[in-house]
């Protein structure tokens, strides 16, 4: 039997999953990455932990597959969208990669966007924000304009990680759309957008499709990872793409609700929906599109509040502790803003808060009001996007958290939405399908979908608790705007 290789850089970690050809987890490993924040508002990493963690991640997984690495047909590799990583002329590293999650780069999306939102929208489909990666290098061009000179190449996670595979150098068509300096309508990198920063298009690397084999692995690479020497690599696409595809989002009106480090709201659509704020992205299906709009902390939360009142029990207390207490968490709200928020305020200086405390609340109560936090801030994207004219049916679940039958619960029932959940939701059993995709082993996308993608839980909001978190979800928005300026003067100090 042959199989496939899928990896998925994540913000926490770096994971390497092997399936089979109908779709089953045949191994799969993981290796932590940090994530370093030298001030408020600043996240980094650095690529060269990636490429350790990397060949960590594959090995065990093969270990743990207990096959050959000659009976791997092909790899593909995904990671967060917007992450540039420079590398100048020798082929070093310059600097730390920025992340998506970084918010330093504020003033100068202002700027571009107030010089030139409408252009950079209607080409490259979405509006400047500091998520992007335009305004990020922008902000390196003022502040380390040294580190601009010196490069040579410009790589996006993924495709940093597909170099450290191959020794190529490309990206696929939604991850440039990620970057805000493609044009849609040439299917290409757009001169109006890098001129406005000053940007040197030669550093940019061709545009390929996610499914094409870009290379094989290398000498080296079989070395650091235990995969033989010529194992096709597809271009693979950015995390989003390749989870969305693995749940099954290949229908125009399917959407999904990834509960990953962020929390994102996925809608398939035919052909391009541009929705400012919404975001946009071409699908790794020719033709079609979906939009994402998501907030700045899911799982990152998650993981706080484990760290903080759950070091003992983890994450399976937080989950037992929760479902102990009732909807509405005794009058306990979370609005989840440690990181700032993106959609639907896009304000870098919002604070994370829990309100309404009393004598009476434990630490169930903690989990239970940030799993309806996070609930609550999904619905109030949902609900920004549904005022733009976005309509969503049932959600699939994708990420961590749907591991959760609590959270999934709570989703259903504050959303109001029929909540499914698949086999496997994981970037990297996307990336593994894509990468079947590639090598022939599929026929197309839809065949891949057809065979390997399985429903196997769903839950249904109940009327009468939907009703309540109405009710509470009120408050939430009430509470946000009155706390809004409080951020920012908490910020100015």
């Amino acid at each position: 039997m042959r199989y496939l290789l899928g990896i998925d850089l994540g913000a926490g970690s770096l994971k390497a999953m092997v399936i089979n050809t109908t779709g089953h987890l045949t191994g799969e490993a993981s290796c932590p990455v940090t994530t370093h924040i030298p001030q408020p508002g600043f996240a980094e990493q650095d690529p060269a932990q990636w490429r350790g963690a990397l060949g960590i991640a594959v090995k065990q997984a093969l270990a743990n597959a207990e096959i050959p690495a000659t009976e791997i047909a092909g790899v593909s590799v995904s990671a967060g969208a917007h992450i540039p990583v420079l590398m100048d002329a020798a082929g070093e590293v310059i600097r730390p990669a920025i992340m998506w999650s970084d918010q330093r780069s504020l003033l100068e999306a202002q700027a571009l966007h107030a010089q030139a939102g409408d252009m950079i929208t209607k080409t490259s489909l979405n509006r400047v924000n500091p998520t992007w990666t335009l305004a990020m290098l922008a902000w390196l061009q003022k502040h380390e304009p040294a580190n601009i000179t010196r490069t040579a190449k410009l790589f996006l996670a993924k495709d940093y990680l597909r170099y450290c595979l191959t020794g190529t150098w490309e990206t696929d068509y939604s991850d440039a759309i990620g970057t805000l300096m493609a044009d849609d309508a040439a299917k290409n990198w757009s001169p109006e957008i890098c001129a406005l920063i000053g940007w040197n298009r030669q550093t940019l690397p061709p545009i390929k499709p996610a499914t094409e084999i870009v290379g094989g692995v290398t000498a080296q690479a079989a070395a650091l990872t235990g995969l033989a020497p010529g194992t096709p690599v597809i271009c693979g696409s950015n995390d989003t793409s390749v989870e969305f595809f693995g749940v099954g989002g290949i229908t125009p009106g399917m959407g999904a609700v990834k509960l990953a480090t962020a929390g994102v709201l996925f809608l398939a659509t035919q052909g391009k929906s541009v929705h400012p704020p919404v975001s946009c992205y071409p699908h790794v299906i020719e033709g079609l599109y979906y939009t994402a709009t998501g907030t700045n902390s899911c799982a990152s939360a998650h993981r706080w509040l484990r760290d903080t009142m759950f070091a003992t029990g983890g994450f399976a207390e937080m989950d037992d502790l929760a479902a102990t207490i009732a909807p509405g968490s005794g009058g306990l709200i979370f609005h989840p803003y440690l990181q700032g928020e993106r959609a639907p305020y896009w304000d870098p200086h919002l604070r994370a808060d829990f309100i309404g405390l009393t004598i009476s609340h434990s630490r169930a109560h903690f989990a239970r009001a940030l799993y309806e936090g996070i609930a609550f801030s999904i619905r109030d994207v949902l609900q920004a996007a549904q005022a733009l004219g976005l309509h969503y049916g049932a959600i699939r679940l994708m990420g961590g958290g749907a591991k959760s039958p609590s959270w999934r619960q709570i989703i259903a029932d504050v959303t109001g939405l029929e909540v499914e959940v698949m086999e496997n939701t994981d970037a990297s059993f996307g990336a593994a399908l894509l990468a079947g995709v590639g090598v022939g082993i599929f026929a197309t996308p839809e065949a891949a979908v057809a065979q390997c993608v399985r429903r196997v839980a769903g839950c249904t909001p109940d009327a009468a608790t939907h009703a309540l978190y109405t009710q509470q979800f009120a408050l939430y928005k009430d509470a946000q705007a009155a706390l809004a300026p409080i951020s920012h003067r908490l910020g100015s100090i």
